[in-house]
């Protein structure tokens, strides 16, 4: 866009400006809702763009959408209201706030002050408004741009109450504590929707480690030969290994029981293989299918006939199959855990029921080992085995990512780095494949590339995370919504079978609150000592459950001063504008009405003018000055550079009677600014007198 009158416009932009300035000065928009004031109301839900960014390409089709479906109903006479709004909550803007104050985590935030942090991002909401004005215009579409609404905005937030009480009341709502992915960034919560924007395929690092059976177990070295008995386990987030309490093994699933009665040292295919003499059980088939293809197993092959015809490496065989058991003959029996950061605690709730073998349905053969390592706190599978089997619940990282304190060997270590350097990104990992190489419980590692989940806002991994939540429960609501989605006119008809067809039938319970600041607050309020839980559903019922102070307030204006005659704004406390006469007399008729009447304390701002009133005020009440409290809250307008301007001057800035509250005069207030800080002093004066 440029102003350059020297360039030459398009006969497409002048026919353009030419219709733009039709509809405008003719008010054709205007026209259509008139004529259709009587008419049936046609509802048209739209999702508000944020209005931090810059509208560009990807707005257009969805904006010409947007405008065609009310155009058509409105020319089949129908009313439709099109009211334009900005979403101004949330992480994206939360995250342009951190970049541009240069913080770089929740605890920064804090750190810089909650209230400056949210003020920053409310004066940040509305910095792009003149251009989307511009240009939503431009695209020929029809909607009230003026009277928009914000999702900042109380009556907004109001309605967020309503449909959160009235989905609580009828028992659609609750607080949970799920597995769920959570940003350690962000540090909150994600719903599936935003998980699924973030997948992006990366090289981690797989890990089998080696459970030690407490039973059978006794050192290899004894004269009788007997070796340790090793359950081996696979997991693809080495990380999650501290919070080991239990494994799973399928209960009819086959398990060979492989005897290495000499340490294996090979090299196969460029790999150098060393395996302790032991026992070590893991599932039959990830042998017999040839799936696993890792010469580390391929090492524990025995010479006996069934397998050895489908594997043909020339390694040394010092392994011998002792034995075949199903999954049932191990669930019961305990391992020595190979972290003792949370086992040695005796008194952790559930304890005796830890690092023990568990049966699952959901374990496989398909990957891995057949033996699965359960970590409660970092997976839904994980966590339901848990609540089943009453199992220790150990959540050894703290929800920025870091290992918590009592992990010593890696505390404030971030368990899953953000960084585009390999090295840098699997050091976490790497330093527990060495404990595990060190304490001996290392088998196998593997280098892996597989989608992983990412914050579609910050690119942070994300990890599978216990933490509650509020949730709406979507199971109770999903067979209603598949049939109501039945009656829907899709185009094409394919959408409604299939894409959200197929969404609707796995729909699951939505997570809907946020562990952040800038945002719409729940209406929740929970007491920690009895558990009972309140939720209010608007302003009027929550102002009906505030305690009240007993206080009677009387407001008084100061009498005519100088400046009132004169007609110029006077927002300078240093103006010095007297009272005149008249402003005298109204002062002291003023103070004759409310004569008799109770006033213990007189709060004044300390510009000439109410001085004056005051201390006429006092002398006629008898009020000793002394007890006069002077609040620079209760300051005149700041005009800025419009004090002592003509009256009149500030309205080409503010407008007392628009519902743009945040426009502010040249380096003076908005009339946001003055209900903050007069707020805030009647809040505080409540609560202090």
């Amino acid at each position: 866009m440029t102003d350059d009158k020297n360039v030459k416009k398009s006969e497409i932009t002048q026919r353009e400006e030419e219709t733009l300035a039709f509809w405008k000065e003719n008010k054709i928009f205007e026209k259509t809702l008139e004529k259709t004031k009587d008419g049936e109301s046609f509802v048209f839900y739209d999702g508000p763009p944020f209005a931090t960014g810059m509208p560009h390409y990807g707005h257009l089709l969805q904006g010409t959408v947007k405008d065609a479906i009310p155009r058509y109903q409105t020319m089949k006479g129908r009313y439709v209201r099109r009211k334009w709004g900005w979403d101004c909550h949330g992480l994206p803007i939360e995250n342009l706030m951190e970049q541009e104050l240069k913080l770089k985590n929740k605890q920064d935030i804090e750190d810089y002050g909650i209230e400056k942090f949210n003020q920053a991002a409310c004066d940040s909401v509305m910095r792009y408004d003149k251009e989307w004005k511009e240009i939503v215009p431009k695209m020929g579409r029809f909607i009230d741009m003026e009277d928009s609404y914000k999702t900042m905005d109380w009556q907004y937030s109001e309605s967020i109450w309503w449909a959160f009480k009235t989905l609580y009341d009828k028992k659609l709502i609750y607080k949970g504590y799920k597995s769920m992915h959570v940003c350690p960034r962000c540090e909150t919560t994600l719903s599936n929707n935003e998980v699924a924007e973030g997948y992006k395929d990366i090289k981690d690092i797989s890990v089998t480690a080696k459970f030690e059976l407490i039973e059978n177990s006794p050192n290899p070295l004894d004269a009788d030969g007997q070796a340790k008995t090793y359950v081996l386990a696979w997991t693809t987030t080495p990380w999650t290994l501290p919070g080991n309490v239990a494994l799973a093994v399928g209960k009819d699933i086959e398990y060979v029981k492989v005897k290495v009665e000499d340490e294996i040292c090979e090299k196969i295919d460029g790999r150098e293989i060393s395996i302790k003499p032991g026992i070590y059980i893991f599932a039959k088939d990830r042998l017999e299918n040839g799936i696993l293809q890792r010469p580390e197993f391929d090492a524990l092959i025995p010479d006996y006939a069934e397998i050895a015809t489908t594997k043909k490496k020339d390694v040394t065989k010092c392994s011998t199959v002792i034995g075949i058991l199903k999954g049932k003959d191990l669930i019961g029996k305990s391992y020595k855990p190979i972290f003792d950061y949370y086992s040695k605690d005796k008194t952790l709730e559930n304890h005796e029921n830890g690092w023990k073998i568990y049966g699952a349905d959901f374990v496989t053969t398909e990957d891995g080992t057949g033996v699965v390592h359960i970590a409660p706190a970092f997976g839904e599978d994980d966590m339901n085995l848990g609540k089943e089997n009453n199992l220790p619940f150990v959540q050894h990282v703290k929800m920025n990512g870091q290992f918590k304190e009592e992990v010593a060997d890696f505390a404030g270590m971030q368990v899953k780095p953000k960084s585009d350097d390999e090295k840098t990104r699997l050091e976490t990992d790497i330093a527990i494949l060495k404990y595990l190489q060190d304490h001996g419980t290392f088998f196998a590692k593997e280098k892996i590339e597989h989608s992983y989940p990412h914050c579609w806002r910050c690119k942070t991994p994300l990890l599978n995370y216990a933490t509650d939540s509020w949730f709406v429960n979507v199971g109770k609501l999903k067979d209603k919504m598949v049939e109501e989605n039945k009656t829907i006119n899709w185009i094409p008809s394919f959408i409604g079978t299939g894409r959200f067809g197929n969404w609707l039938e796995g729909a699951r319970d939505w997570a809907i609150s946020r562990s952040r600041y800038w945002g719409a607050p729940f209406p929740v309020w929970e007491c920690k000592k009895c558990g009972m839980t309140d939720v209010v559903g608007s302003i009027e019922e929550l102002t009906k459950k505030l305690s009240k102070s007993g206080n009677t307030y009387t407001v008084m204006r100061h009498g005519q001063s100088e400046s009132n005659v004169e007609h110029y704004i006077s927002s300078d406390v240093n103006n010095g504008d007297h009272l005149t006469d008249l402003g005298k007399k109204q002062s002291k008729e003023a103070a004759e009405k409310i004569k008799g009447e109770k006033i213990d304390l007189i709060i004044v701002s300390s510009f000439v003018r109410t001085k004056e009133t005051v201390e006429i005020v006092a002398k006629t009440l008898g009020f000793d000055k002394k007890d006069i409290v002077y609040d620079n809250r209760l300051w005149e307008i700041q005009a800025g550079e419009l004090n002592k301007k003509p009256y009149g001057a500030e309205q080409k800035y503010f407008d007392y009677t628009s519902s743009d509250f945040n426009t502010s005069m040249p380096d003076g207030e908005s009339a946001e600014d003055i209900r903050k800080r007069v707020m805030e002093f009647l809040y505080d004066i409540d609560k202090k007198y």
